[in-house]
């Protein structure tokens, strides 16, 4: 980084966000301050641990009308979409199932805190799903500000971040000659980057056998990653973690550690990463290959898959 760049680090969303802009223009600290804002937004409105949120409002009378921010109302809408376009496979009714497993507070919570026996004795069967059963279909309302969630509580803990970088990103067009939002698994990279030829991206290996999976080279793109590597538990004994296949109720990805998403929206890019995952590892090269993505994703073995899309990106990938 030059001494002429600008870089602001902080931590919001339970995350280290970095925003950084190259040769910045003269407003470039308001716009980056209204960037931060933006994350702000979500991270007030969209978390489901804090009583006070609007969505922990919304959740708690999830069959009747409210009137909700404006990023609330997005992110109701967005995944709504991409309820409909994954044929359901993206749902954010996963709420009572992670907070059935312990996962009702902020995740850090979860390792350092005592938490209630009857909370932690409710085991994964007691919330699985028969597969035969169809779940009943989503059909959220959202009319300007006053929206109906549909009778279940949501959880935007993936979404919420890619909503973030993409309205941070917003605010942050024409700042300088590129742009970096990294909010941890989700990224914007605009322009061509500090060295003239893409931003070079480190997808770091969710196994631990090697500082990265793949390196990128990104221009103009958003990111996302989903991975078990730090969000999962046990409970009463049965490995889970924070991925909920909302056809089963169960820790869905069978057989996949991460996937990862290039996307020209970022919030796009979570909601295919995190779809990709729940696919599964016999299904995403045909699922990513459908979907024309630019996807990449290592396995519980260590292998690493690449849609032909995403080769383009890549400069390198680990070898084991």
């Amino acid at each position: 980084m030059t001494s002429t760049d600008l870089a602001v680090t902080f931590t919001s969303m339970a995350s280290d966000i970095e925003i950084r802009v190259i040769d910045p223009v003269p407003d470039a600290e308001e716009a980056v301050a209204r960037a931060v804002a933006a994350i702000g937004d979500v991270a007030t409105h969209l978390t489901r641990f804090d009583p006070s949120s609007a969505l922990a409002t919304v959740n708690r009378a999830p069959d009747e009308w409210h009137e909700v921010p404006s990023i609330l109302a997005d992110a109701i809408g967005l995944s709504r979409s991409a309820h409909r376009v994954t044929d359901g496979l993206f749902d954010p009714r996963v709420g009572s199932t992670l907070a059935a497993w312990g996962y009702d507070r902020s995740f850090d919570r979860i390792a350092t805190e005592t938490v209630d026996a009857t909370v932690w004795d409710i085991a994964i069967h007691r919330t699985r799903r028969d597969t035969a059963s169809p779940r009943p279909t989503w059909t959220p309302q959202v009319s300007g500000s006053m929206v109906n969630i549909g009778g279940s509580p949501l959880d935007f803990g993936g979404i919420g971040k890619g909503l973030a970088v993409r309205n941070a990103a917003a605010a942050l067009a024409g700042a300088g000659s590129s742009v970096l939002v990294d909010a941890g698994g989700d990224e914007w990279l605009a322009g061509p980057g500090p060295d003239g030829d893409g931003w070079k991206v480190g997808v770091e290996d969710p196994l631990g056998l090697a500082e990265h999976a793949l390196v990128l080279a990104v221009v103009d793109l958003g990111v996302a990653t989903s991975s078990i590597a730090r969000q999962r538990w046990t409970v009463r004994g049965v490995p889970v973690h924070h991925l909920v296949d909302p056809r089963t109720n169960t820790p869905g990805g069978a057989g996949l550690a991460a996937v990862t998403v290039l996307h020209h929206d970022p919030a796009w890019a979570e909601v295919w990463s995190k779809t990709l995952y729940l696919t599964g590892r016999a299904d995403i090269a045909a699922v990513a290959a459908h979907r024309g993505l630019a996807a990449a994703w290592v396995t519980v073995d260590g292998d690493v898959g690449l849609s032909d899309a995403i080769r383009p990106f890549v400069l390198w990938q680990v070898t084991r």
